[in-house]
């Protein structure tokens, strides 16, 4: 897929026709597009160089476009996007005349259908956008995976993890039997570019002669990512819409595996049709993050050093791997969580405001913020891993009393770690990281300490040790979505006694509609091309480069995890990091 094929097929109405682009002078050297086409609608764009004036003919000599802005047609971007415009104007004529055969469809090929990610995950999602009449008019669902099944099979599979969920605006049961007969199965092997010719066939005998855009949705191990993107790419691509790839973490090991595995997709992709997902980043409060800074007066200006004294990225499980101890143990919770998740909202909370809310304007920015971070020493995090635990009467596994774990591995569970961000801006606030799994609860959330209040009238007045009790804004991420302010408050009564209370927006109180799950937000965008919540190739650079130092000199030298106990809080190495750097952690104090 060259670069020109590609970003002109982004666009629904370039397909079906062809351009070329001559000089009327005939002086130079004749360049043609190509836009890939069976259609008798020909073009042709002429540029008069020295007068500037491009014009674009019909095949019958009629003109469609006529410019004589000599600056923008000097390059080749003035010259395509002279063609894109006639063929845009062209092609809703056309659309008319052919009573509606132009008219787009999407084609939605999960690759790796039979496994887990794809059942909880993606056909629910899928099925909620459906319900929710977001997906296209057009539409058909391909299931692709090596395990034999028959459409009915797949429709039977897919249809034990659907739910109405949403408000009941139609009959549910009418939706899920109209959905599932949008869906349908291939079976084949992901290095096969025989089988994907054979899916490529079923394909457009759904797409029935209409303008066809696909997306292909990676739900497969990572070690098999460039085979099937070659075979899509070569033999299952669009050749008269837009493909769009969607690739699911871990994005490589480090630095060096990253940049291999991003130099073999786009052997066979442009980087704008690389849809890198993390599904934290479709998070309702995560992509409400900048809203609520930049949005509000009253915020702004308080996201600085000069207000805020620490900024804590938490994330618990409070269950193990759970028999997928055999991929974890590959990765690790700081490759896991910390590297991609925990990074890329940090990335987002820090960033400079964008210059609008394109989606190279924003990550721009989370790259600049990524490039500016300090390295990260090793003294400045804790790693830990989780052991054995009888509590109630009930015994909690280890780590390595999963039959998928090695015997005697080392993976941490568990990490704490201190970043900073060495600009104007942040110059030294800790940005506190912590994940872990079998802890003592299930959460993310982002807490945003503030500084103490300067010269406080209430320490000698009331003995209360108000440094202790400064203000503390907590965006709760999951579960229970919540945005809370924590103010310190008279309470009630003949004395003058503070204490601690909550502006609290608990968003199951405010907002009556149900929140959609990331996966919906992120496959919408997929599908309408919006970029933004997914991680371009520099992004995944800027990080790997942080976190790759820390990783190789943790296995190297075989550094032992503290280990804690089965549902607890975590490693106590995590309570003395957060001393070191003046902080305690938000989630373990009594008002939490």
């Amino acid at each position: 897929m060259a670069s020109l094929s590609s970003s002109v097929a982004s666009r629904s109405y370039c397909s079906g026709y062809s351009a070329s682009i001559s000089p009327v002078d005939g002086n130079h050297r004749h360049r043609s597009l190509s836009f890939l086409s069976a259609s008798p609608h020909d073009f042709c764009l002429r540029f008069q160089r020295n007068s500037g004036r491009a014009s674009v003919f019909m095949q019958d000599g009629a003109i469609i476009a006529n410019s004589n802005s000599t600056e923008s047609k000097s390059s080749l971007k003035g010259l395509k996007d002279e063609v894109l415009s006639a063929l845009s104007q062209e092609a809703a004529k056309v659309g008319v005349e052919s009573d509606g055969q132009s008219q787009s469809t999407v084609s939605i090929t999960v690759v790796g259908a039979s496994g887990d990610l794809a059942k909880k995950k993606i056909f629910p999602a899928l099925f909620a956008l459906y319900y929710e009449d977001c997906l296209p008019e057009h539409f058909t669902i391909f299931g692709y995976s090596r395990s034999k099944m028959t459409d009915a099979e797949l429709r039977n599979m897919v249809s034990k993890t659907l739910t109405c969920r949403i408000d009941k605006r139609a009959n549910c049961g009418e939706k899920m039997e109209e959905f599932l007969k949008r869906c349908f199965y291939h079976s084949g092997q992901y290095d096969s570019q025989e089988h994907f010719t054979e899916l490529d066939k079923k394909l457009k005998e759904h797409e029935a002669g209409r303008i066809s855009n696909r997306l292909f949705y990676l739900s497969i191990p990572p070690n098999i990512f460039v085979d099937a993107v070659k075979c899509a790419s070569t033999s299952a691509s669009s050749v008269s819409g837009w493909t769009r790839v969607i690739v699911e973490k871990p994005f490589g090991r480090d630095s060096e595996t990253s940049a291999a595995l991003t130099k073999s997709l786009k052997q066979y992709l442009e980087e704008d049709q690389i849809f890198r997902i993390d599904h934290y980043l479709g998070k309702e409060l995560v992509e409400n993050l900048s809203v609520l800074r930049f949005s509000n007066l009253i915020f702004e200006p308080l996201w600085s050093r000069q207000y805020i004294r620490n900024v804590q990225f938490i994330f618990s499980e409070d269950f193990g791997t759970e028999g997928r101890g055999g991929y974890f143990d590959n990765y690790g919770i700081i490759r896991d969580i910390m590297q991609n998740h925990l990074l890329q909202i940090l990335a987002l909370f820090a960033m400079e405001t964008p210059v609008s809310l394109d989606a190279e304007d924003i990550r721009n920015e989370k790259v600049k913020v990524l490039r500016s971070m300090r390295p990260i020493r090793v003294e400045d995090v804790v790693i830990g891993q989780y052991k054995s635990h009888t509590k109630g009467g009930v015994t909690y596994p280890a780590y390595t009393d999963d039959k998928t774990v090695p015997k005697g591995s080392l993976t941490p569970t568990f990490a704490a770690a201190a970043l900073f961000i060495d600009n104007a801006r942040w110059d030294g606030v800790p940005f506190l990281m912590k994940a872990g799994k079998a802890l003592h609860t299930r959460s993310a959330e982002i807490r945003v300490q503030f500084r103490h209040v300067p010269g406080n009238l209430y320490n000698r007045n009331t003995g209360s040790d108000l440094d202790q009790a400064t203000n503390e804004l907590v965006i709760r991420v999951q579960p229970d979505e919540a945005i809370y302010l924590k103010i310190n408050n008279k309470v009630p009564g003949l004395g003058m006694r503070l204490d601690r209370s909550n502006l609290n927006l608990l968003y199951s109180a405010r907002y009556s509609k149900e929140i959609p799950d990331a996966y919906e937000r992120l496959l919408l965008d997929a599908i309408e091309g919006e970029r933004r919540l997914f991680i371009r190739s520099d992004e995944l650079d800027a990080a790997w480069s942080l976190f790759t130092p820390l990783l190789k000199e943790i296995e190297e030298k075989k550094r032992i995890p503290e280990y804690y106990p089965y549902g607890s809080r975590g490693p106590v190495g995590a309570h003395y990091l957060a001393a070191k750097h003046k902080v305690q952690w938000g989630d373990v104090s009594i008002d939490q």
